[in-house]
């Protein structure tokens, strides 16, 4: 696990953002609009940091990469509810969360929930900040649960999917 200082772990936070907005526009345009299509017309659109650029890259491309493992992963954590239910908004911020949580290994899962929490009290509805936070819950399993989960025959963090094998 990387240790960042305090100005790069506030960029990653304003990068979650940025990505919150390249999901959005990706939604809303669209098949045949890609996440890199959307990436292209944010940055032709708005201004992002150089500093913050190389990491919002990284999550449209990890996440554009496994979005089917990570949509399924999201509805194995959500009782009774769909995805294409789900508010834009609330949509991508737990797409952005599962994706740091299953594909990026030097963040935290914690980290990453905390981040979602935060993006959903701040863009989200009355009620996104708790459901994002049960829904990624469920997706993560800490670490320390590695070895238990391993002995009843359950995998570890994070959580595979039957698919995935073991």
């Amino acid at each position: 696990m990387e240790s960042l200082s305090r100005e790069e772990r506030r960029d990653r936070s304003r990068t979650r953002a940025w990505f919150l907005q390249v999901h959005y526009r990706w939604e809303t345009e669209g098949d045949p609009f890609t996440m890199q299509r959307a990436l292209n017309a944010t940055l032709e659109q708005r201004l992002v940091s150089p500093r913050r650029l190389p990491y919002l890259e990284r999550l449209v491309r990890v996440f554009a990469d496994n979005r089917d493992r990570i949509d399924a992963a999201l509805a194995s954590a959500m009782d009774n509810w769909r995805l294409d239910r789900l508010s834009l908004i609330d949509r991508g911020i737990l797409r952005l969360g599962a994706t740091e949580i299953i594909c990026i290994a030097e963040i935290p899962g914690r980290v990453a929930i905390q981040e979602a929490v935060r993006l959903a009290q701040r863009y989200g509805g009355d009620d996104s900040s708790r459901f994002v936070n049960g829904v990624l819950d469920g997706i993560y399993q800490p670490p320390t649960a590695n070895a238990v989960n391993r002995k009843a025959g359950r995998p570890g963090r994070p959580r595979r999917l039957p698919s995935e094998g073991p």
